[in-house]
């Protein structure tokens, strides 16, 4: 290991509540143990201030960015603790009908180093009558973010946005080391894609993934996946949480690692851009799509 590059990450899992007060409670103290274990980099998962499926209720408690509490408390707790503090998202309010899903990277004197909203809106219907709809009540990003740490770079990204690679490549190419994912996963998604999409956008883009994940059946009656993880630019899981209970997961990280799988797998040199073949409107390409002419 790159003893002078060498960091340790915590991964916070939560059960957010209804109440950014008692969030931000659990948070703080996990933290804090995270910080007495040897962290310098903490993140917490998606909407880590409260999760509310109540309209009404949900708007009552926003507050725009520069009067939300949980941030100042945050940014406050970061510096008293020197760390640095990536708040995998808050719900913020952007107009009087619409939030933000946002996430923000805070260095060890309180600063705001990155903020990033979420661009893909979780809207969909499982079988059994789940569904999400996001864009009910939140706004999408329009813009990738990539921060410098003194580690690395690092991007950031939230939840469902992990279900497209081409933001992931984007910031990988942008010089990303590290990209984050903090989470609110359902139990049924969870249990069939988590692993599999995170390793995968570690591996493909040769860095490593932080993603703090919500775990447990929350107050709003939600159940999120759990399974907090860090994983290698090689696609190893280094470290993972439980699938209920709040608590953390620390792994020391190696960015030397990164040039390493970029070395051995060149896959971010060898992109190149190409056109589709599609044989209802260029008959002459058919080749390109059934294989031999």
């Amino acid at each position: 290991m790159s003893a002078e590059l060498a960091f340790t990450a915590a991964m916070v899992q939560m059960r957010t509540s209804l109440s950014p007060e008692a969030s931000f409670k659990e948070a703080q103290s996990l933290i804090r143990k995270a910080a007495a274990q040897g962290a310098d980099y903490v993140q917490t998962p998606e909407v880590s201030n409260l999760i509310q499926s109540n309209r009404k209720a949900l708007f009552e408690l926003l507050a725009p960015e520069d009067e939300d509490l949980s941030l100042k408390a945050y940014r406050g707790l970061a510096r008293e603790l020197k760390i640095h503090v990536h708040v995998g998202s808050l719900a913020l309010r952007a107009t009087p009908e619409r939030a933000v899903n946002r996430s923000f990277l805070i260095a060890p004197d309180g600063a705001i180093l990155a903020s990033y909203d979420k661009i893909h809106m979780f809207d969909i219907e499982l079988d059994g009558g789940e569904s999400y709809r996001e864009s009910a009540n939140y706004q999408p990003g329009e813009t990738a973010v990539i921060s410098d740490l003194p580690w690395g770079r690092i991007g950031l990204t939230i939840c469902y946005d992990v279900r497209f690679p081409a933001l992931y490549r984007a910031l990988a190419e942008s010089g990303a080391a590290f990209i984050t994912v903090p989470s609110a996963f359902t139990v049924r998604t969870g249990e069939a894609h988590w692993h599999t999409l995170l390793r995968a956008r570690a591996i493909e883009n040769g860095c490593y993934i932080f993603a703090a994940a919500q775990a447990g059946k929350h107050e709003s009656g939600r159940e999120c996946y759990g399974h907090s993880l860090i994983v290698d630019p090689w696609g190893v899981v280094l470290a993972e949480g439980g699938s209920t209970e709040p608590g953390i997961v620390m792994a020391e990280i190696d960015p030397a690692k990164v040039a390493s799988a970029r070395k051995t797998i060149p896959s971010l040199q060898h992109g190149r851009r190409f056109s589709v073949a599609d044989p209802k409107t260029n008959p002459e390409h058919l080749h390109l799509v059934r294989g031999s002419a």
